[in-house]
């Protein structure tokens, strides 16, 4: 049995002195095992990791929220932040970094001219559509997929709660957003450009920016990136492209790449600078030159660590071609968890792209399989959940001893299921999906 108590103590601590406990949604330990999940760690190296109570595991989830591309704690990358550390992470005078980083980029992405950064890929993505808006001088955005907690984007929750449903996070509460952005932020499903047309012919001329991910949990049908950038060309209004989740996993630099896509603007982050805080907002030079005119300034946004460590990541991942990397662990994962399903007679959906794959289990109690599914994981010495995000540090013999755990947790949780007996093996509430409060 697992000790875990010094976690759980500092967790309820935690509630009483930090709003919400976390910084993060994705990182509250009501999301994976409300009454038994580590939820601190003390120190962390590739895919392993130590809880305060000095358990170890091996990270077969979300691997840092998709920020740790090549695995935590890189020797590569921390040396080029170390160095950054030791000449001065701030002065006066600007990070020469800045320019190196800028042809990088360009030079992964022929289409892009120009470049500006953030440290995170919300304020990235609220970055780009200031520009957007600047540039095309109109307010209304149309958009598809997940892009952060800005007023701009949970504007589109006012009036309808049911808004953000099939975008990644359903159920986001637009609380503190001014009311008077209602209708400036207007979602359509991927793969159903009839949505965006009907967008269009609502709005027509008041649209000022189109914003997708390239690619999600499926494949583009049916020419969908090529239709949705000709609709915003004949509306003579940027296509933005937020590729924090998808870009550096499919390809070096953005997956839109491997769709012969040219956005306006593409916004990178989480896998660029392997888990030092970074993000990037690359564009064509006319959409750019808006930013000129509106005031879009931060003094942390000047700081040499992230450009430093983000071009140390960017050159291993093009001498290692990591993303090849994570497609194969992806591909063994997602297969093995068919397979594991399938001897356990287990209805499994397998769905993501290969390096960020993810399951649900179509059963009666979808939400306690899913609990358990961690906790018995978490017993075997994995931080595990229906996601796995594949790092540079991931090796088959990790999804080897991976999947034999799934296949016996699966077993059991089906024995469970014909039992009735599934809820009793939870020792407390089943973990919550979407966006709740959390008491």
């Amino acid at each position: 049995m697992i000790h875990l108590m010094k976690g759980q103590n500092l967790y309820d601590k935690a509630k009483k002195l930090i709003p919400t406990g976390t910084q993060l949604l994705s990182k509250r330990p009501e999301r994976f095992l409300p009454s038994g999940w580590p939820s601190y760690y003390d120190h962390a190296k590739g895919v392993e990791v130590w809880d305060l109570d000095g358990n170890k595991y091996i990270d077969m989830s979300i691997s840092a929220v998709g920020s740790c591309i090549l695995g935590v704690a890189d020797s590569d990358v921390d040396a080029a932040a170390i160095d950054a550390i030791k000449r001065g992470s701030m002065s006066t005078l600007n990070a020469p970094e800045e320019v190196e980083l800028a042809e990088l980029l360009i030079e992964l992405h022929p289409w892009a001219e120009m470049v500006r950064y953030t440290r995170t890929g919300g304020e990235a993505m609220a970055v780009a559509i200031r520009i957007a808006r600047a540039a095309s001088g109109k307010d209304v955005v149309a958009f598809c997929g997940y892009h952060g907690w800005h007023d701009w984007y949970i504007a589109a929750q006012l009036g309808s709660q049911d808004a953000l449903a099939g975008h990644l996070r359903a159920g986001l509460d637009p609380a503190g957003v001014p009311q008077v952005l209602a209708g400036t932020a207007l979602p359509f499903h991927y793969n159903q450009i009839e949505e965006l047309e009907a967008i269009v012919a609502e709005k027509g001329k008041a649209l000022g920016a189109i914003v997708m991910e390239p690619i999600r949990g499926q494949e583009p049908k049916d020419n969908f990136l090529q239709k949705v950038r000709s609709i915003a060309d004949k509306l003579g209004i940027p296509l933005i492209v937020d590729e924090i989740s998808a870009g550096f996993r499919l390809t070096c630099g953005g997956a839109h790449l491997l769709y012969d896509l040219k956005p306006d603007i593409a916004v990178l982050g989480k896998g660029m600078s392997n888990g030092y805080p970074m993000a990037a907002i690359i564009g064509k030079r006319d959409v750019m030159m808006a930013a000129e005119k509106s005031f879009i300034s931060s003094t942390y946004w000047s700081e040499r660590v992230g450009p430093a460590a983000a071009i140390a990541t960017i050159k291993k991942h093009r001498k290692h071609a990591v993303h090849e990397h994570l497609i194969h662990m992806g591909t063994l994962v997602q297969d093995g968890w068919k397979k594991a399903a399938e001897s356990a007679g287990l209805s499994l959906d397998v769905s993501g792209m290969k390096p960020m794959s993810h399951f649900a289990m179509k059963c009666d109690s979808p939400q306690a399989a899913h609990t358990y599914f961690t906790q018995a994981m978490l017993e075997r010495g994995f931080l595990a959940s229906p996601d796995f995000y594949a790092t540079f540090a991931h090796t088959e013999k990790h999804v080897e001893q991976y999947l034999v755990s799934c296949t016996e947790v699966f077993a059991e949780i089906v024995k469970a299921l014909k039992e009735g007996t599934l809820q009793t093996m939870i020792p407390g509430e089943a973990a919550r999906a979407g966006f709740k409060r959390y008491a």
